[in-house]
């Protein structure tokens, strides 16, 4: 079943808000991977940032998939050949996930690992659990919150959830104009406050959906990443990782709306980043 924005999501956002709040910031980070492969030096760098001590686990959040088994081998896989600390499974409901013990585990644990599928079935799978009330005391711990496509989407506030709207019907396939209130979003994990997160973003030219995205949320910052690439995010700075790009936009001005919804601003800052490059988190 699938959840659109309404009272629930509302309750996570407040729940959330609260959560999330830090004077000092979180200790931990984050390694938002944007899909596809995972070359090796890639996921090296992560658990090299991570720092994992000895008998942290690795927790595997596996609701977003459609087939959870097979997501979870594959990231063990590449996980188990780089390090020698536990990597476990959590294919959680709502009603397992509120297990004191479940929650204490998520807390614990040195990286949480959240794998690509549908993100809308990930936050339907914790909506009042207190699972996103765990990882975010993780990430002010000092855990690191890693996730891939779907995984990577959850990480902010304001959620892309992969449809567009046309008229009263929402379509599923590729976003096909720059049309105001176009892309449905929802409420994500909220890890990250000012910025949307889009993935497969050059594999699938998901322009449309940047420029859209911009137009509907000028006081964000979007950012799109290719497949087998990944952002790691320390505090309010981001480096970029892997063998593609990241897409990098903000600041539209004279924001508008032309006949028939379509969208038009000028002077937004664009930037194509590729490994190495570092910017700032800030609209």
């Amino acid at each position: 079943m699938r959840l659109y924005p309404g009272v629930l999501n509302a309750l996570i956002l407040a729940a959330l808000t609260v959560t999330g709040s830090s004077q000092s910031g979180p200790k931990g980070s984050l390694f938002i991977i944007g899909g596809g492969d995972r070359p090796m030096a890639m996921m090296e760098k992560m658990l090299k940032t991570a720092d994992l001590g000895p008998g942290k686990n690795i927790l595997v959040l596996t609701m977003a998939s459609a087939n959870p088994d097979t997501s979870y081998h594959y990231i063990k896989k590449d996980l188990q050949v780089l390090c020698a600390n536990p990597v476990l499974k959590m294919q959680l409901t709502r009603v397992s996930a509120r297990q004191p013990a479940v929650l204490d585990s998520i807390r614990c644990a040195g990286l949480l690992y959240i794998t690509g599928g549908v993100q809308s079935r990930f936050m339907d799978s914790i909506a009042g659990t207190g699972v996103a009330e765990a990882i975010h005391a993780a990430y002010r711990s000092g855990a690191m919150i890693a996730g891939t496509s779907a995984g990577a989407a959850v990480m902010s506030r304001v959620m892309i959830t992969g449809n567009q709207i046309r008229g009263d019907t929402l379509y599923e396939g590729a976003v096909d104009r720059m049309a105001e209130g176009n892309i449905e979003t929802s409420t994500g994990l909220g890890l990250l406050e000012q910025v949307i997160i889009d993935q497969h973003f050059i594999v699938r030219s998901r322009y449309n959906r940047l420029f859209t995205l911009l137009h509907q949320y000028p006081a964000k910052v979007v950012i799109g990443i290719d497949e087998s690439t990944a952002i790691l995010v320390h505090g309010r700075r981001a480096e970029v990782t892997g063998e593609g790009q990241v897409v990098v936009a903000r600041r539209p001005v004279k924001i508008r709306t032309g006949p028939g919804r379509k969208i038009g601003f000028r002077s937004a800052r664009l930037d194509v980043c590729l490994e190495g490059d570092r910017f700032k988190i800030k609209p």
